[in-house]
């Protein structure tokens, strides 16, 4: 089993920035690739960003340019800073990490961006 502890959400104004972070623990050998999703209310739960155990990232259209997906695989951590922030930035910010069948989901954090 392995566990998400995510941290970093809050609320910021427009064009302001904010760094996400999510820490693995337990089994973590059995993680691949890691993320971010992010689900506004009464919408679904969308890709954000991706990134997986070589390094190979790969962005939602509406957050390149301003989000950087990054890992530290030897902390089993995964960020995610976002700059440039718009109001539909505003959600909450899930992080996942794929396994062979699945993948595990962090609690959530809100991020909250004001006009």
């Amino acid at each position: 089993q392995v566990q998400l502890v995510e941290s970093g959400g809050g609320l910021v104004q427009a064009g302001g920035s904010l760094r996400l972070s999510c820490a693995a623990s337990g089994s973590v050998f059995s993680i691949g690739a890691m993320g971010w999703y992010r689900q506004a209310p009464g919408k679904h739960r969308d890709l954000v960003a991706r990134i997986t155990t070589g390094g190979s990232i790969s962005y939602a259209d509406s957050v390149k340019g301003r989000f950087t997906i990054s890992r530290d695989n030897a902390k089993n951590t995964v960020y995610l800073q976002m700059n440039s922030l718009k109001p539909e930035d505003t959600a909450v910010y899930y992080c996942y990490a794929e396994r062979i069948t699945g993948a595990y989901w962090g609690q959530g954090t809100q991020v909250t961006v004001s006009s």
